[in-house]
């Protein structure tokens, strides 16, 4: 069931505006609509990364290794770039 719903835009009022009196849009509704659609986009984008990555990590093949051992490694290659080896 589709609701009447009050947004405020404060500055992006304005640019919403702009949207429809260009006439790419023709209600601030299709505005807040297609900026709907292109959240969705980019948080089904930003999951399907988040899942490769943990797909990757859990196939790689190295061995594991400690907090502490990364620690060290970590700062094992800090000092190195900085030259106090």
């Amino acid at each position: 069931m589709n609701k009447p719903v009050t947004v405020t835009l404060g500055a992006m009022g304005d640019r919403a505006r702009a949207h429809v009196e260009s006439g790419r849009y023709a209600s601030l509704s299709e505005v807040m609509r297609a900026g709907l659609r292109a959240l969705d986009r980019e948080e089904a984008a930003l999951d399907a990364l988040l899942k490769a990555k943990v797909e990757a990590a859990l196939a790689d093949g190295r061995p594991l290794m400690s907090l502490d051992e990364a620690f060290e490694a970590v700062e094992r290659s800090a000092r190195v770039r900085r030259g106090d080896v």
